[in-house]
């Protein structure tokens, strides 16, 4: 019998499903403390719950306009205008959409075209070089230094040329937890001055940034703003990932292209958690800035629960990820130990060789802190028997 003609050809041969389901299905199974995805264990503020019950209730289930909720929108102004002290424009440069990963996909989609190379910074967020793909882009990985994974702004450099049409960057940077600093913003500016190149900025979580340092935005650049795409999240801002609900600043030219490409994929976000997120900010405009203290006690608390363990660890910079090298533990791989991890031990953790074109021989696995203290602190317990 003839073997039957394929279909199609798959136009992401190489992907497989994310480690993220991979691992939190692991941990389901092994009744594990799942410490892989990146989701807090604890709910978004009660005023801002109350809000969408309340906004459902009152008939707001219809489309909102495709850009977002004005009122929305005006609330991401007079945010960016009281933390960044910049002006945006809510009508012609702030896009609600449905999840920061559909701004990403958007962004490549509207501007990459083949042959067109974007440059990314392993470890990379997983959900970039699919995009390129998708958009018969080629991938350009440059490894960042170990450790403290900071930005090689040299071997950038000689990875620029004349197809480079994107530079992707991700601070606070998931999954190592690093930030880049104005110094590397000052040193992208002069990377990309006087080509065409296309900045794409992964900042959603911004305010997650510690020890008293502070987030540093391309928004902040003149120069960069006027080439880049920010793309920002309600989601990690409010404790409510689940609701998948972001926003991306870009100019004038570059919002019109990722609206066309919007408007066909989701076309509109949820329209009553946009008025409830609208009506939250508004009463609540300081909420964003009690996340750094509230985060970076986690944080410590997990760091100090795990001083008497074999793993070794800088405390992360930001976002909720902590990342642990285990070199003095095993010398398996990372996902074979992240799974041995999760089956022997009881706690789910993500390998960062995932997010890399060539995961060379470092050994570290990414956790997330977002969770209640007992649990971070019973995770560290196990990890300490190690």
């Amino acid at each position: 019998m003839k073997s039957a003609t394929p279909l199609f050809e798959s136009k992401l041969p190489k992907v497989a499903t994310t480690i993220f389901t991979v691992m939190s299905q692991l941990a389901a199974e092994c009744k594990a403390i799942n410490l892989s995805q990146g989701y807090p264990d604890f709910d978004g503020p009660s005023e801002l719950l109350d809000r969408v019950a309340w906004h459902i209730g009152q008939g707001h289930n219809q489309y909102a306009p495709m850009p977002g909720l004005p009122a929305l929108r005006d609330q991401v102004a007079a945010k960016c205008a009281r933390i960044y002290d910049i002006a945006t424009d809510a009508e012609t440069e702030i896009t609600v959409v449905p999840g920061a990963t559909e701004a990403i996909f958007c962004a490549i989609m509207a501007t990459v075209s083949k042959g067109d190379e974007v440059i990314v910074f392993d470890p990379c967020y997983d959900c970039y070089a699919p995009a390129v793909e998708l958009a018969r882009g080629r991938t350009i990985h440059v490894p960042m230094r170990v450790p403290g994974f900071s930005i090689d702004w040299d071997a950038a450099r000689a990875a620029v040329n004349a197809n480079t049409r994107m530079i992707i960057i991700n601070s606070p940077h998931n999954p190592t937890g690093s930030t880049l600093l104005a110094d590397d913003l000052a040193q992208l500016a002069d990377l990309v001055r006087d080509t065409g190149i296309i900045i794409l900025s992964d900042e959603v979580y911004e305010h997650l940034v510690f020890d008293g340092r502070s987030h540093h935005s391309v928004l902040q650049h003149p120069e960069l703003r006027a080439r880049a795409f920010a793309v920002f999240s309600f989601g990690k801002t409010y404790h409510v990932t689940g609701w998948k609900t972001g926003y991306c600043i870009a100019p004038l030219l570059l919002t019109k292209e990722l609206r066309k490409v919007h408007q066909f994929v989701t076309f509109v976000a949820v329209t009553p958690l946009q008025y409830a997120l609208a009506d939250f900010m508004a009463a609540y405009p300081g909420f964003p800035d009690t996340l750094a203290d509230f985060y970076q006690e986690k944080r410590d608390l997990f760091c100090a629960g795990l001083k008497s363990s074999r793993f070794s660890y800088t405390p992360s910079a930001g976002t909720y990820f902590q990342l642990l090298e285990y070199s003095a533990v095993s010398d398996m791989n990372d996902y074979e130990l992240a799974r041995k991890l999760t089956k022997q031990h009881g706690v789910a953790a993500i390998p960062i060789s995932v997010f890399c074109e060539e995961p060379g021989d470092t050994q570290y696995l990414r956790l997330c802190f977002a969770k209640h203290g007992d649990t971070l602190l019973e995770a560290t317990r196990r990890l300490c028997k190690i």
